[in-house]
């Protein structure tokens, strides 16, 4: 499923938007911003989730951290990173390529506001070598994610 899933969700929502499939892997922040040629914040890696009964997906920038207070404020709960197994099943993507494109499950998508440090971010694209080029409120636009605060401060190179 996984990039076949994202080729269609970009195909029907936003045709415009390119798939770039690398022969290098861009399954972590470092490699992504290596092979992409970027700095490691404009990554916008996905993070899946436990808030107490439910699974969420954080979109966050490539170098930043959640904050576990924040979190819990913002969503009721401390979060539980999920397993690479349960991340599969649930989302359709494989770790290294999960993103907010192509999910095999309907969940609540949040962009943490890191993201708007940037005009333009590089999430995956359901494998562990492609990405695609979204402006942040674009990426949360067409997956109908709310913006929420929960990582915690991110210090620029000066």
């Amino acid at each position: 499923m996984s990039l076949a899933s994202v080729s269609a969700f970009f195909a029907k929502e936003a045709p415009d938007v390119a798939i770039i499939q690398q022969a290098a892997s861009t399954a972590t922040v470092a490699e992504a911003a290596a092979t992409l040629g970027v700095e490691p914040g404009r990554i916008a890696k996905t993070l899946s989730l436990r808030v107490k009964d439910r699974v969420v997906l954080v979109v966050t920038r490539g170098d930043a951290r959640i904050d576990n207070r924040k979190t819990k404020a913002a969503l009721g709960d401390r979060p539980r990173m999920l397993g690479a197994d349960e991340v599969e099943a649930i989302t359709g993507h494989p770790v290294g390529g999960v993103c907010p494109f192509g999910l095999a499950t309907p969940l609540p998508i949040y962009c943490d506001v890191s993201l708007k440090a940037f005009d333009r971010v590089y999430p995956a694209a359901g494998s562990r070598t492609a990405s695609v080029c979204l402006a942040p409120d674009r990426l949360a636009a067409l997956t109908g994610a709310q913006w929420i605060d929960i990582c915690q401060a991110v210090e620029e190179p000066a």
